[in-house]
């Protein structure tokens, strides 16, 4: 896309997001859905909060029930008449994935807004998925993509739907090892989340691409937070710890950018926002600058194609309203 190329080299002044905008910015939210992964706690919790605030009916999904529930509780005391639930999930299990998109298929009537937050970065030790993926590729990446998917349906029965995908200024030093995607050759964990943030900035915009193309009639949008104060930093070492808190920015400053991407009227399809401070850790509003490795094409493509046979999902392949289909979904056995 071309505003996506002009975004990358910051050229489109007039369509820059204010570098002030704040989450009071934000146009009412009323009778529209959104469902945040990972939505208990950091950027997703923040970014839940606020859409509810904003009067969003909102769902929150992620593995631990009893820190739903206790998200729910602190939101719900800050917005008394919040419209907001938690539902089970775990990205690290396509099966859970599926189990979800069935029964919101089955349930809600539209799905105005994905936002696929949730991520693990740097376990020391290689893991791997309830599938055999290498973890931070399957939680953060694949399951995302799988979910997206599923849930295309419900999202075309919204008027203006926008899937919001997280990336991370990692992704800059971020490579696609194609000849060993699950890092079982010879595991790095800040390679290993590198790749994975890598890979939900192209799928961001392949996502976008296709639906140009498809008439899916989306808006995928990628986002990324700078370097705040999340859960995420929990693998990171003592020193790096203390160094890094003289420079993160608290989360609900880092959701800023996740929310204008998902709310605001002059966001685009196939952007990318993100502080724009020094190096992106922190700072105002504005584009992020995309990593030449996010627009190779061709790449993403073959990625995507990739995505597709590990997550045994399919997007749908030509422009139909979908109106009695899901995506077909055929898991190999295990």
């Amino acid at each position: 896309m071309l505003l996506s190329a002009c975004a990358a080299s910051g050229s489109v002044a007039q369509d820059a997001p204010r570098p002030d905008w704040s989450a009071s910015d934000m146009p009412s939210q009323v009778g529209r859905v959104f469902l945040v992964t990972g939505g208990t706690s950091g950027i997703g919790y923040e970014s839940a909060k606020a859409l509810a605030a904003a009067g969003a009916q909102v769902i929150i999904v992620a593995r631990n029930a009893e820190r739903g529930e206790a998200a729910i509780a602190s939101i719900r005391n800050e917005t008394p008449n919040a419209s907001i639930r938690f539902e089970s999930l775990d990205l690290a299990d396509l099966a859970s994935v599926h189990a979800l998109s069935s029964r919101l298929n089955a349930t809600l009537p539209r799905l105005d807004g994905l936002i696929n937050n949730a991520g693990i970065m740097e376990p020391p030790q290689r893991d791997t998925s309830a599938d055999g993926y290498e973890m931070q590729f399957a939680v953060n990446y694949l399951g995302h993509f799988a979910l997206t998917a599923e849930l295309l349906p419900l999202l075309r029965k919204s008027d203006a739907p926008r899937v919001v995908t997280l990336s991370s200024i990692a992704a800059r030093r971020g490579t696609l090892h194609f000849d060993d995607l699950q890092f079982e050759q010879d595991y790095d964990p800040a390679d290993a989340y590198q790749q994975s943030k890598l890979a939900c900035l192209m799928f961001a915009r392949e996502l976008q691409r296709r639906s140009d193309a498809q008439g899916w009639g989306l808006q995928s949008i990628a986002s990324h937070p700078g370097v705040s104060r999340t859960n995420l930093q929990v693998n990171n070492g003592f020193v790096r710890r203390s160094v890094m808190r003289f420079v993160l920015q608290p989360a609900a400053r880092g959701a800023l950018p996740t929310l204008y991407a998902s709310t605001a009227p002059d966001a685009r399809g196939g952007g990318y926002y993100g502080p724009t401070g020094m190096m992106e850790l922190r700072g105002p509003l504005g584009f992020a600058r995309v990593p030449e490795a996010a627009t190779d094409a061709q790449a993403a493509s073959r990625l995507w194609t990739l995505s597709e046979a590990l997550s045994a999902t399919r997007f749908p392949s030509r422009s139909d309203r979908m109106s009695a289909s899901l995506p077909v979904v055929d898991r190999p056995s295990r």
